[in-house]
């Protein structure tokens, strides 16, 4: 059994932990007020650039004078997973969460006979996919030098990956990142970048006679490039808001954790110091009867 004074600096070393974790939850609030504002108002921007590039897309015939990241190269052999994770920890399941599906999606698309190679962004994914996939990481982009990552970094970003389709290095990129829903849940999400993805139920043509000047080709060769840009801002936009709401989460856990700890050694040691008193009381006690 431990000591009272092993007891009493066990307290005091857990009510120290409780401090940090308490004031890491107040300042993962604070912040993350701001980030989800920024995300939420990313959001409608993003959603109605990508249904507008979608609908162009859809009205145009691919040839060969189509941009390429429209037309793609006509294969998808090669895919490309662009992880988008954090640059710090403490965190929960944040990272953990958008590095498990691109793994998953991996072992999917190795298994479908396709060559896969990863683009990372941030330094918390890095571990885990070294470990798995040692020799098909093409690139990486550290944005732990900034605060905050924004639209400076999504350009650098959007520019790499360009840099990268356009010398034939992968047919496909993938984006992973988290989804902002609440501080409580956060959703690992996949999202084709390149070339542009026209959904199923787009429609073909409205009813209506629409004529374009310039012609579609000539619009969605200024806004394919400008899309890849906000598709990769929303990203780092809503991995910001979801890694300060698990951040948040996780260290409210563990302050109530701290808490029940506490609790636990504080009734411990009381128990151990009553016991320790009897004790002392038995032996002046006996030692009075012999006398």
């Amino acid at each position: 059994m431990a000591s009272l004074k092993e007891l009493k600096g066990r307290i005091a070393s857990v009510k120290s932990t409780q401090k940090i974790t308490k004031a890491k939850q107040m300042v993962a609030a604070a912040k993350l007020r701001k980030a989800q504002a920024a995300a939420e108002a990313a959001r409608p921007y993003a959603q109605r650039l990508e249904g507008v590039v979608a609908s162009l897309a859809s009205k145009v015939v691919v040839s060969d004078t189509s941009p390429k990241l429209l037309a793609g190269t006509g294969r998808d052999d090669v895919q490309l997973l662009v992880v988008a994770t954090g640059d710090k920890g403490l965190a929960g399941a944040f990272n953990a969460n958008i590095v498990k599906a691109a793994v998953a999606k991996a072992h999917a698309l190795i298994a479908a006979g396709k060559t896969v190679k990863f683009f990372l962004v941030g330094r918390k994914g890095r571990a885990v996919i070294q470990r798995n996939f040692p020799k098909l990481i093409v690139a990486q982009f550290d944005t732990s030098e900034v605060r905050v990552p924004g639209f400076t970094e999504a350009q650098a970003i959007a520019k790499e990956l360009s840099d990268l389709y356009a010398a034939g290095k992968f047919d496909v990129a993938t984006l992973f990142y988290s989804t902002f829903k609440s501080a409580l849940a956060q959703i690992p999400t996949e999202q084709q970048i390149i070339p542009v993805a026209i959904p199923a139920d787009a429609p073909a043509s409205s009813g209506a006679a629409v004529e374009y000047e310039p012609d579609e080709e000539s619009i969605l060769a200024d806004l394919l490039p400008r899309n890849v840009n906000i598709q990769l801002f929303k990203a780092l936009l809503e991995n910001q808001a979801s890694e300060q709401g698990a951040s948040m989460t996780a260290m409210d856990n563990a302050t109530r954790n701290a808490g029940d700890l506490i609790n636990k050694l504080t009734i411990q040691y009381n128990r151990s110091r009553q016991a320790a008193i009897t004790t002392e009381l038995v032996e002046i006690i006996a030692g009075a009867e012999a006398l």
